[in-house]
Order: structure tokens, then sequence, then C-alpha cells
């Protein structure tokens, strides 16, 4: 890499909260360091619950873009994140849900023409690392998977002027280094249960067994579903290639999902682990590099591994 060239981090997100739930510690860590930080959220996430107890449903529903779209701002200062861009496509809802054929839905968008809409930013912003989900959009969301495949594609076709041409800004091609996705690994997972069952603390996961059990023996339709989320969700360390520490900044994630209340109510557990143990629980994200130009050693500790100088 050249001297006079800025270290840049980019993350393609579908909705308002998912910067802070598996990339909170990554952007909050290398802002610090100095790294041009850039986080891209496709939707406003108007199909999201409410879970803010001073909100009325009723009321809120209509605004709930403008108001997720201030905890996103909200969110994205409490990470330190030096650029923030909307591009303002419409939640698709869950998979199955009547707002998935909705026609300014993101899984409903031209492919290309918000493949282009990516590639211009990345183009603007020059990033050498890009972070998306993988190919099951981490459970299945539509707008998840939609994310994913526009920043693979951006990936492969921000260096191409052939079939996307320089657009009005005049940002010359730009081909990234590396392209991560999010992952959360499962033996971590067990390990933060087994903490909570040691602890007498509440374990979330058991209601949602429960349900998935009970989904499974009412039709095995769904059930299938369920299994091939829960394979695509969580990951065995053993394919992890990068992992991110810095429970040093577990305050600022926690600050960031905190600016969140309708997606994370004041009494979620997420929000409530004792303080011994949240750090060591969410203080370290992991990743798995799915493209790289450039030789690094695994497992990796940093995501520039490889591009630094």
């Amino acid at each position: 890499m050249a001297d006079n060239e800025r270290l840049c981090l980019m993350a393609v997100h579908a909705h308002p909260d998912d910067e802070c739930i598996s990339t909170g510690i990554t952007l909050a860590r290398y802002a610090a360091e100095g790294v041009h930080t850039v986080l891209v959220t496709c939707t406003l996430g108007e199909e999201g619950e409410i879970r803010d107890p001073r909100l009325d449903p009723n009321e809120a529903r209509p605004r709930l873009a403008q108001i997720r779209e201030a905890e996103l701002r909200c969110s994205a200062e409490a990470l330190r994140v030096r650029s923030l861009h909307i591009l303002g496509y419409r939640d698709s809802g869950m998979a199955g849900t009547p707002a998935n054929k909705h026609p300014d839905a993101f899984n409903n968008v031209r492919f290309i023409e918000a493949v282009g809409r990516l590639i211009e930013i990345v183009r603007r912003e020059r990033p050498q690392v890009l972070i998306t989900y993988n190919e099951y959009g981490g459970y299945g969301h539509p707008d998840h998977i939609m994310a994913h495949f526009i920043t693979v594609a951006a990936f492969f076709g921000a260096a191409d002027d052939k079939r996307f041409p320089i657009s009005g800004s005049d940002a010359p091609p730009w081909q990234p280094q590396k392209l991560y996705y999010t992952a959360f690994p499962r033996e971590r997972l067990e390990r933060l249960r087994a903490i909570l069952h040691e602890r007498g603390l509440e374990d979330p996961w058991e209601e949602r067994e429960r349900r998935a059990q009970e989904a499974m023996e009412a039709s095995a339709a769904p059930g299938q579903r369920i299994r091939q989320q829960a394979a695509s969700m969580f990951q065995s360390e053993a394919q992890i290639t990068t992992w991110i520490k810095g429970e040093e900044f577990y305050p600022q994630k926690r600050a960031s999902m905190l600016c969140h209340p309708t997606q994370l109510a004041p009494d979620s557990f997420f929000l409530n682990l004792p303080a011994d143990i949240a750090p060591q629980a969410f203080g370290t994200e992991a990743f798995i590099l799915a493209q790289s130009l450039v030789q690094t050693e695994r497992p990796e500790d940093d995501l520039f591994a490889g591009i630094r100088s």
C-alpha cells in the first residue's frame, strides 16, 4: 500500500441496529486507530418491531423509518463512524411476509441499479476492506441476503469501468483488497450459555429452541427452514479466519445498542448482562475472509493484515 493511501474500512448492513450487533467492536476499534470507517445501511427498517415502551406502536408505525434513522445516526456517532451512507431502500420484512411483495422493497429493486449505487460509494470512499453477511444473510432475512449479493458484486465491479462506467461524481475505479463475512462462533455461544446456567441467569436461547422444536414437530417444511437458518447463523470456530478483539470498546458497542430502543428494549438480555460477562461475551467479533487479493497468515487478528505498509 502506498504511504499516502489512507486505510479505510466499509461495512455494508441491511438495517439500523445491524451495525452494532456484529461489527460494533470492529468499527469502534478501527476508528480509534485512525482508520476511516464507513457504514452503508441499505434500508431504514420500516418493517421492524417496536419494543420501545415509550412509543405507541400505532402512532409510531407510520414514521418508523424516521425514528430508526435517528437511532442509526446516534449509533454511528457512538461508534465514531466517519462516514454514513443510507441507500434508502424499503425494508423487505422477514422471509415469507407480505412486505416481501412491496414493489419498493429492497429485495425487489433492480439488482444492477443497487450494485451501481454501492459501487459509486466504494469508488468515493476507497476502502481496502469490505464487510457484509454471508450468502445466507446471516439468518435468512431477504435484506441481509440482498446486502450480501450487492456487496460481493461491488467488490468485483468497482474496478470495472467498462461494465460500471464512471458516474457523475467522477470517482475513479477502485479495487478493494479484502472481503469479509460476519460470523457468530457456535462454541462461543455455548460457553456463554454454560456461564448463564452456572449462575442461574436467563438463557434467551432456550425459548428460541422451544419454538423451533414446536415448529419442527408441527411441519417438516418450517422445521427444515429453521435448521437451515441455525446452520447459517452460527459457524464453527474452525471456520473463523479473523478475530477482532476489543473488550475495551465494549462500552461504545453497548452505547450504540442503547441508541436502538425500538429494537432493543431497556430490559433486553443483551443490554443487561452482568458487567463481568458482557465484555467477555461481546468484546470480540469474528469474521470469515471470503475474498483476498493479498497474502495473509491465518488466523488473523487484523482486517488489514497483508495491507498495512
